[in-house]
């Protein structure tokens, strides 16, 4: 479940509900292109929007959609007891793995991290994927933090930020990381951009935004990955450039809801106010990037 390419699609909504055919569509979409496991209510499920009777519903759906597919459900928020409950709806629905990332106001410590994580672990029967992700949480783990939260119980993997596109920073990084973990904890890169450069450093998964509209592209990449074929890896991943270009500038979430939008896959709007796609010239120039993808 936690290697292999981890889809995570949109979550399309907009003032008044979430559009559940339109999620559930999203959703059979990649099971059908029979990615590795799917992941929602992550960055680009738009979690941190949502109440916990929209998180189910979502959840609900997914597992309902997935047609077997495994499904790992985001379940951040900013106090434990809102998270243990989060995991206990999730499990109840039928998810197959839990993400938790340490969602914050107040900066949070390393021991602060470690309870949070001790407590979830402790009352979770399915395996627990670590989000890694300051950009949004403001927090930075070290390697000794994600050493000590590993080696608890039902950790399965760590969802790592984006790498050095730079090869040997990014292999280093990666064996850094890995020394301080148990053999069976997987390491998976985010940020697409650099998600080709960290399965040729040594990542067992790819946790792709691209992935949860266009599970092809990013498939063949992983694939080849997986082959040891590291010239069509960065062949593939080089002809995605132009939408990497779009994410670095926009953020991967804008790029991901315009993009579902053109191809008439959700309705507009498709996010969560005071967020919006994309529009006027940008939008016509992304609609171009995307023209050829499935």
């Amino acid at each position: 479940m936690f290697t292999g390419l981890s889809a995570f699609p949109l979550t399309p909504m907009d003032e008044v509900s979430i559009d559940e055919n339109a999620f559930s569509q999203l959703v059979s979409r990649l099971a059908q292109a029979q990615v590795n496991s799917i992941g929602v209510l992550g960055s680009t499920g738009s979690y941190a929007y949502l109440n916990r009777e929209e998180r189910n519903l979502v959840t609900r759906l997914a597992v309902e959609s997935a047609q077997g597919t495994p499904v790992v459900v985001g379940i951040g928020a900013l106090r434990t007891r809102d998270v243990l409950r989060l995991a206990e709806d999730a499990q109840k629905a039928g998810a197959n793995g839990l993400l938790l990332a340490p969602v914050s106001y107040q900066k949070l410590t390393e021991d602060e991290v470690f309870a949070h994580y001790q407590a979830v672990s402790q009352h979770s029967s399915i395996p627990i994927c670590v989000y890694d992700n300051p950009t949004t949480t403001h927090f930075e783990f070290s390697d000794v933090l994600h050493g000590r939260i590993a080696a608890l119980p039902n950790i399965a993997s760590i969802k790592i930020p984006p790498l050095s596109n730079h090869l040997d920073e990014a292999k280093e990084r990666v064996a850094r990381l890995r020394a301080h973990i148990p053999h069976y904890v997987t390491i998976g890169i985010s940020g697409d951009p650099s998600g080709a450069t960290g399965l040729i450093a040594g990542c067992e998964a790819w946790y792709s935004v691209l992935g949860g509209l266009f599970p092809l592209p990013i498939l063949a990449i992983v694939k080849a990955s997986q082959r040891g074929d590291i010239d069509e890896v960065n062949r593939l991943s080089t002809a995605l450039e132009p939408i990497w270009a779009f994410f670095r500038r926009y953020g991967s979430l804008r790029v991901i809801a315009t993009s579902a939008e053109l191809k008439g896959l959700v309705k507009a709007p498709s996010l969560p106010l005071p967020i919006k796609s994309l529009g006027g010239e940008e939008r016509e120039r992304l609609n171009a990037c995307i023209a050829d993808l499935l």
